[in-house]
């Protein structure tokens, strides 16, 4: 990276953590920010065991157990807080303010990678079916009440989508970027009828399968980030290694394949990656939009085309992004979902790129 780049890694770094903080501190109790700033320092824990617990679940009226990790922590920070400013702090905010970061990380990384993969800039991370996937898992989940829990299904079904795209666009071995992303629209259009199918069968769910497929992070729980953020930054982590090589792919198949990337085993690579890191967070926060499309717009004009700069500014960017939207959606009188807020200052933003110009191929 040269000066320039690190200065804006280094300022988008600073920018999440004052987001955060901030955040923190906005809410139906007030609470100053050396508070939350002491309260957010003892909530750092150091992992010192993992043991393996079971968690019953049921399919098509079978009952069965699945072995759950649950990670021991040890907290060697104890700053003095009071304790109702700490329970708030920790056990309300910091959740959820935590899990919208790791989910702003993950959709903006897949969006950059999938913008890059289809060499398209309206690509986003749902355009091979991975949020209508997951919106089939979840809202079936709710209307027919399986016993399996609502992010293992809406998991399940942003994989079975994604791979399923990739199957129908793939023949002998090779899959044409055209025809995966006319697979993907065809499919996302497919699974939009099942969902409004399975809403209008929906009675008394139909509240909560709307709720749901608007995106929110309401009652978001520690035990959801454990199940996001190690997915989320194991991801993204290959999807940097893979950085040089998607610079590359934006050249044309043919020129990657002439200076020695072997095509098809990387875009698989990229675009198993890319859809297990969407369907991770939108699993636990329903589908928000807009996140992976305009974010890594805006980080593409501030540090250029380049993956290996791009991925990881962007991703940092899309965190602070949702965390900001998110404490915009629950501050007024009665709160949003933050999937309505994240559009509504995408759409408009997008927009405005698009008047001046500031939207090309990439």
């Amino acid at each position: 990276m040269s000066s320039r780049h690190w200065l804006v890694f280094s300022l988008l770094s600073a920018i999440l953590l004052a987001t955060v903080l901030t955040s923190a501190t906005i809410g139906p109790v007030s609470i100053d920010l050396p508070t939350v700033a002491r309260a957010a320092t003892n909530a750092v824990g150091v992992p010192v065991g993992l043991a393996l617990e079971s968690e019953h679940a049921g399919l098509f009226g079978v009952e069965f157990s699945l072995p759950v990790p649950s990670v021991e922590y040890r907290y060697p920070f104890a700053f003095d807080v009071p304790e109702t400013s700490e329970t708030i702090v920790r056990q309300i905010r910091l959740p959820r303010i935590v899990l919208g970061a790791v989910v702003g990380f993950a959709l903006a990384a897949a969006g950059t990678v999938m913008q890059g993969f289809f060499r398209n800039p309206l690509a986003d991370p749902s355009i091979i079916g991975v949020s209508s996937g997951a919106a089939v898992g979840a809202v079936a989940a709710i209307v027919f009440t399986v016993a399996l829990p609502l992010p293992a299904m809406a998991f399940a079904g942003a994989l079975l989508a994604a791979f399923g795209v990739y199957a129908i666009a793939t023949q002998n071995g090779e899959t044409p970027v055209a025809t995966l992303l006319l697979a993907g629209v065809a499919v996302q259009t497919f699974l939009g009828a099942v969902i409004s199918y399975m809403l209008v069968q929906s009675g008394e769910s139909l509240r909560e399968a709307v709720f749901w497929l608007m995106g929110h992070l309401h009652n978001s729980t520690w035990a959801e980030v454990e199940a996001t953020l190690p997915v989320a930054v194991l991801a993204v982590g290959v999807l940097y290694a893979y950085a040089h090589d998607l610079n590359v792919l934006l050249m044309g198949e043919a020129d990657a394949h002439a200076l020695g990337i072997e095509v098809e085993r990387t875009k698989r690579i990229l675009l198993a990656l890319a859809s297990v890191v969407t369907a991770a967070a939108v699993a636990v926060t329903g589908v928000i939009g807009f996140v992976g499309l305009v974010v890594p717009h805006v980080m593409r004009l501030l540090v250029g085309p380049d993956h290996r700069i791009l991925l990881p500014t962007s991703a940092l960017a899309g965190a602070s992004f949702l965390v900001a939207a998110d404490t915009l959606a629950r501050s007024g009188a009665a709160e949003v979902p933050v999937g309505i807020v994240t559009a509504a200052i995408g759409a408009p933003f997008f927009l405005y790129l698009l008047r001046r110009r500031e939207v090309h191929t990439v």
